[in-house]
């Protein structure tokens, strides 16, 4: 059944509708925003805006995949087949929303108006955990399954897949495409971030510092950049060199960072999760320092945040919580 519900307010409209004052941002300072998702307990992630701006994300938990409406706080729910388990979702320039069924083993792909699944299974059933996706300009899904270790690519024009074993115990985990439509994949189980020639299909390693445990990156256009979540550094990889800098994080060895995303202004935002509540920190790579901190909301409450999306129209950075809500960063 879907269910649509109407006239849910962010928290900072809601503190207006009381009658509160709200303490307003400086125009030179990053603003978030967080909006309760109405499915309790469901984990909300990953969300990703289309065109006509509304925030899809999936329920990991709830076994659902829903859009926000961020003018009207309206939130729409899509019921998917049981025991999928959405991990992760991005929306296609054609409207579609592919989504990773995390315990069942495919990609799927929704039609918003029709309602439609289309399932593409994995082609080795033992593949069953597929975990963070991403589209390339072609069209082809390129993604990770961390416990399977393996990363794979979905063909757009024949709709095969094609799996890259990368060793026990690797856990390949995010995933980003670069200007050349080349995957950049990290190995959380290791200190190595990968890629795979879009041309020869051959992959490729580099080691990172001894220690180090990669777990989401962003790809600019002469690096590509980590968040270590295990010593609380942001890495810089130089794909010509395989040289490494490193940058301590402002909450130190146990920041934790998680979900990061680059912005338009060549800054690279971080989520320091080992920090309560989590705060938004973001790295100047035109200046090599730490330029901006925000706080989210939530207290001391466990609001990991995992995955961000920038989105360069409203230059906004989205993300979920495991406090159940999908926030907005403003950034400046």
């Amino acid at each position: 059944m879907n269910t649509l519900l109407v006239g849910l307010l962010p928290v900072s409209l809601a503190l207006v509708a009381a009658g509160l004052t709200e303490r307003v941002p400086a125009d030179s300072a990053p603003e978030v925003t967080e909006w309760k998702v109405p499915w309790d307990g469901t984990r909300p992630r990953d969300p990703y805006v289309d065109g006509k701006g509304r925030v899809w994300f999936v329920g990991q938990e709830g076994n659902y995949v829903a859009y926000l409406e961020p003018n009207s706080g309206k939130f729409e729910r899509y019921e998917i087949e049981a025991g999928t388990h959405p991990h992760n979702l991005v929306v296609a320039p054609d409207g579609m929303v592919w989504f990773t069924g995390n315990r069942n083993g495919r990609l799927v792909k929704l039609d918003p108006v029709s309602r439609k699944l289309t399932n593409f299974p994995m082609p080795d059933p033992k593949v069953d955990d597929p975990h963070t996706m991403i589209l390339d300009r072609t069209g082809n899904a390129w993604f990770t399954a961390q416990n399977s270790a393996v990363v794979g690519r979905l063909d757009a024009a024949s709709g095969k897949i094609r799996l890259w074993p990368t060793g026990d115990g690797t856990r390949p985990y995010g995933i980003e495409v670069d200007g050349a439509q080349r995957p950049w994949f990290v190995l959380f189980g290791t200190n190595e971030v990968g890629t795979i020639d879009s041309k020869t299909m051959e992959p490729r390693r580099f080691t990172l510092p001894d220690g180090a445990r990669p777990r989401r990156l962003v790809v600019t256009a002469d690096a590509v950049w980590y968040g270590d979540y295990a010593r609380g550094y942001l890495g810089r990889l130089d794909p010509a060199t395989g040289k490494v800098r490193e940058f301590a994080l402002p909450g130190g060895a146990g920041s934790l960072p998680y979900a990061m995303a680059g912005d338009d202004k060549g800054r690279i935002w971080l989520a320091e999760t080992g920090v309560r509540p989590n705060r938004l920190v973001a790295f100047d790579t035109r200046k090599d320092k730490f330029s901006d901190s925000v706080a989210t909301e939530g207290g001391d409450q466990p609001n990991s945040i995992r995955h961000m999306v920038f989105h360069r129209p409203t230059r906004e950075i989205w993300y979920g919580t495991d406090r159940n809500t999908v926030g907005r960063l403003k950034v400046p």
